[in-house]
């Protein structure tokens, strides 16, 4: 049986969604597992590798994101078994059926790690907040505040991820990189000074 199969086949329930509805419900949960399982192992990833002066504090916060995410795949997993489906969950189901891109293998430090892990959350949040409006429109509000659960948590994570990528664009512009003037102030640090001056 192909994975397409599998993954919009169902078992008998009792659980009174409509079958039709939890077919469609259940290929988007197999689409959300697979990416979450992906993320996951990205996020282990850059734990494993990081290097430089942030390493402490970037090896843990990623260790604490990749647990969140585990939780995620069990929860994503049982929600697609709940309704009657077969839950798409192994490392090559995901791989093959994942809406994120490869992670990258020839990088070390702290904030390239962080720019592509930022740039892997975004589409996921986005997948996310997709899902929640799939799921309420076809009648399953359970499978909606799921992802709404989910979606708040992975939407702090990646201000957590862009706050540090902030941090160095701010830090590269007062010393006269970037968008600065080269005497070390900002453009828009320019304008405020001489907004309040006139």
């Amino acid at each position: 049986m192909s994975d397409n199969n599998l993954s919009s086949r169902l078992y008998p329930t009792r659980i009174d969604i409509p079958a039709e509805a939890r077919s469609q419900i259940v290929v988007i949960l197999n689409k959300t597992l697979a990416a979450t399982s992906d993320l996951k192992t990205q996020v282990k990833q850059a734990h494993w590798n990081v290097k430089g002066t942030d390493f402490y504090q970037l090896h843990e916060l990623f260790d604490e994101i990749a647990g969140e995410l585990e939780e995620y795949v069990d929860m994503f997993a049982e929600r697609v078994t709940a309704l009657g489906g077969y839950a798409m969950g192994t490392a090559r189901m995901a791989a093959a059926n994942s809406i994120l891109p490869e992670y990258p293998t020839d990088i070390l430090a702290g904030m390239e790690h962080v720019t592509a892990l930022a740039d892997r959350f975004a589409p996921y949040a986005k997948h996310l907040r997709e899902a929640i409006d799939k799921t309420d429109e076809l009648g399953d509000l359970d499978t909606a505040d799921l992802y709404t659960e989910v979606s708040r948590t992975i939407d702090k994570r990646l201000w957590f991820l862009d706050a540090h990528l902030q941090a160095a664009e701010v830090t590269n512009t007062e010393n006269g990189n970037g968008n600065g003037n080269g005497n070390g102030v900002s453009a828009t640090t320019k304008t405020q000074q001489t907004v309040l001056a006139g």
